[in-house]
């Protein structure tokens, strides 16, 4: 059974995992993982998106100790991750480059962390929602 979450265009995107999962490997993401919130305390992982859809939203979390985690999310070659995230020192602006990786910097990365993304169909995945220091891959 799948319940679907809605946006405000009519968009019906899939939820049919558990709110919160928690994840200790690398993982690839399925559209069907739409509305999962991911729980990430394990170094040095890579999440990798699933192509683009509208509506589909995808929230990872850096719940490991402060110092301790490098997280890389990877979209989809043909996808880019657009938009920012509003620090106070400096916020993190990501390059919209299709391919390119946004991770979350192992030196400043805090318990807490957070990046959620919505895919468009389109040109990837927009930045809706952050916190923390997170980089756009050179």
């Amino acid at each position: 059974m799948s319940n679907f979450k809605t946006d405000v265009l009519g968009n019906n995107a899939p939820i049919e995992k558990s709110l919160i999962e928690t994840i200790g490997a690398s993982i690839a993401l399925s559209n069907t993982d739409s509305g999962t919130k991911y729980l990430v305390g394990t170094d040095a992982l890579v999440i990798t998106l699933p192509s683009t859809k509208k509506g589909v939203e995808f929230t990872i979390i850096n719940s490991g100790a402060d110092g301790n985690n490098i997280i890389t999310i990877s979209p989809a070659a043909g996808d880019a991750v657009i938009g920012s995230i509003a620090n106070a020192a400096a916020d993190s602006v990501s390059g919209g480059v299709d391919g390119k990786d946004i991770i979350n910097t192992k030196s400043t990365a805090n318990k807490g962390d957070r990046i959620t993304l919505v895919g468009d169909g389109d040109s990837g995945w927009y930045i809706v929602d952050g916190v923390g220091i997170w980089a756009s891959e050179a």
